[in-house]
């Protein structure tokens, strides 16, 4: 159980780096963190981390742009609404212009 704890603090470390206004994904969060075919773990993470205030868990999406997690959200809207707060657009749970607002861990933390 201690090694899942520890991988959840390290995906929690990532996630609180996100900056305002961009997203990434559980893929490229595992990635990061050496383990590629982890994503899944990411997301479960995520989903541990909705009473933690300074985790931005809104900012995750999969790898396609898609809110496949705002179902874990208070409300079905709030996943949404918290990004569009941030200037994001979505549209039928799907980010819009996601190359662009696309932040990989890999180019932007030093490793």
């Amino acid at each position: 159980m201690k090694e899942k704890n520890d991988f959840f603090d390290q995906v929690y470390q990532v996630v609180r780096l996100i900056p305002k206004g961009r997203v990434t994904s559980y893929g490229a969060i595992a990635k990061y963190l050496g383990a590629a075919k982890s994503a899944r773990v990411v997301g479960y993470a995520m989903n541990a981390s909705h009473s933690m205030e300074d985790i931005p868990a809104h900012r995750v999406v999969n790898r396609n742009g898609l809110l496949s997690g705002k179902m874990h959200f208070e409300t079905p809207d709030a996943m949404q609404n918290s990004l569009e707060g941030e200037g994001i657009t979505v549209k039928k749970d799907q980010i819009q212009d996601f190359k662009k607002v696309f932040w990989n861990p890999m180019e932007e933390l030093d490793l």
